[in-house]
């Protein structure tokens, strides 16, 4: 996922986007830690799309701050 793909979507898609790769990522290390994990390097993706993402939300987050 690209930054210019998170910049365009709103708030709530954001928020759904999230908790799906977190449940990805609960799913990722339970696969991991019995053995069963074949794509390694998925873990590391969805780590940085779920940063992404929520720095992201923390920039608009400040700007409603600021703006208010």
């Amino acid at each position: 996922m690209k930054a210019v793909d998170v910049r365009t979507m709103t708030d709530d898609q954001l928020q759904d986007e999230l908790l799906k790769l977190k449940k990805e990522q609960f799913n990722l290390r339970f696969q991991q830690a019995s053995g069963q994990l074949e794509n390694t390097a998925r873990v590391r993706k969805v780590r940085r799309d779920i940063a992404r993402i929520q720095t992201i939300q923390a920039q608009r987050g400040a700007e409603k701050r600021k703006g208010s």
